[in-house]
């Protein structure tokens, strides 16, 4: 069983105001410091105990890669220390240190003895090996020929021939086809399921939230946010809007479930329901019911356009469908200070059975990240039950037909 522990841990950089500061420094140390530190991770701390999935998130510059390094031993921390125990397994970035002029079988047999996998046991592994990474007859050719998703197929099948104790995969699966990423992901969370202790850095919010049971948010090089995955993403996509003046809360609701809401508070929602075709308030929907989700809102400072959203998202967080009134062709056009208005979108609930919850979205634009004057997760739940549908498994409802013939 593997366990990560990363106890105050820091990266900093020296800078020097030009190269010769740094001759200086190797032959005259006695003459003082010639550079500055640049830190770009500061103060991190986590335990990450046997078994445990954790996300780490974040905006290109955050820290995340340097932290892995650090984690994976590729280089060492300047304050702090981070112990590791079980056999690691590391997919950090494209190449996985593959030599070009070799061939992928030959690059699969060294990697393998990074792993510490014998030479015996990677003759055992490779037709399996072969087969999930799904590349035929280019196994024998130089890796130079390869495709980036060739590279990685390959490289994560090997990285995970043996179950290891600790997985740690950064941004190297988002290369390649989606298919492979379904297929990676799903050995992922089979290994999860077994013990394997994971850290797993991603911008797929949907996949943190599917495999991990903690998600970390760096920014600027420091934790921002740690938590429950649905918690830390929708403060994480809160905090991607660059509304000015924008100000992020996140509250308990009556089920204990933290509700995020940022925005600048030009526009805010007054109130949201979902009623049925007899125009009832409703919390209990039936699959493939026609339901009017109403939305009313009120806007306190004078605005040059306004667009309304919303997404029905499932227990996990994950999106199952969303639209904006731009998305239907209204345009609500510029508001006044007390204006005031209500939307109603009807719409067949064809989804699977479950508990679902609704994002409200208030922007300028289509998006809340051009102008978000509030964004509000989780600001109404309910539940789908199947109580006169034929029976079926999934996410959603299609409403098939069936045609059977004796041939």
């Amino acid at each position: 069983m593997g366990s990560i522990t990363v106890k105050n841990v820091g990266k900093a950089y020296k800078q020097y105001p030009r190269k010769l500061s740094k001759v200086i420094e190797w032959f005259f140390p006695f003459l003082g410091k010639r550079h500055t530190l640049k830190w770009v991770l500061k103060d991190i701390s986590f335990d990450i105990k046997p078994g445990e999935a954790v996300g780490i998130v974040g905006i290109n510059g955050a820290g995340k890669s340097t932290l892995l390094k650090m984690i994976t031993g590729t280089s060492q921390p300047t304050t702090g220390s981070i112990e590791m125990q079980g056999r690691v397994a590391a997919l950090l970035e494209l190449g996985m240190g593959f030599h070009p002029e070799f061939t992928g079988r030959e690059n699969a047999y060294m990697s393998g003895q990074l792993l510490g996998i014998t030479k015996q046991e990677m003759d055992r592994l490779l037709p399996s090996i072969e087969e999930f990474a799904e590349i035929g007859d280019y196994i024998d050719m130089p890796v130079r020929v390869f495709s980036s998703g060739m590279q990685v197929r390959l490289a994560f099948s090997v990285a995970t021939a043996i179950r290891p104790d600790i997985l740690i995969v950064d941004e190297a699966l988002s290369v390649g086809d989606v298919y492979f990423q379904h297929k990676s992901l799903e050995r992922i969370k089979v290994y999860c399921k077994q013990g394997t202790t994971l850290l797993f850095v991603s911008h797929d919010t949907s996949a943190v939230m599917a495999i991990c049971n903690t998600a970390i948010l760096l920014e600027d090089g420091g934790i921002i946010k740690i938590g429950e995955p649905k918690m830390v993403m929708d403060y994480y996509n809160a905090k991607l809007s660059p509304a000015e003046g924008l100000n992020i809360k996140q509250i308990q609701d009556s089920s204990g479930e933290t509700q995020t809401i940022s925005g600048s508070g030009e526009a805010s929602i007054r109130s949201i329901v979902l009623k049925n075709s007899k125009n009832e308030n409703i919390q209990i929907v039936g699959v493939g019911e026609i339901v009017t989700l109403c939305i009313s809102l009120s806007v306190s400072f004078d605005i040059d356009g306004l667009a309304v959203g919303y997404m029905i998202k499932d227990r996990l967080g994950q999106v199952a469908f969303g639209e904006t009134s731009v998305d239907k062709g209204i345009d609500l056009g510029p508001k006044r200070k007390n204006d005031t208005a209500t939307l109603n979108f009807t719409m067949p609930m064809n989804l699977g059975v479950g508990h679902y919850s609704i994002s409200t979205a208030l922007a300028r634009t289509g998006t809340h990240q051009n102008g978000n004057y509030e964004w509000r997760d989780r600001c109404l739940t309910f539940q789908v039950q199947n109580s006169n549908r034929e029976k079926f498994i999934g996410g959603s409802w299609l409403q098939s037909k069936l045609e059977a013939f004796n041939d």
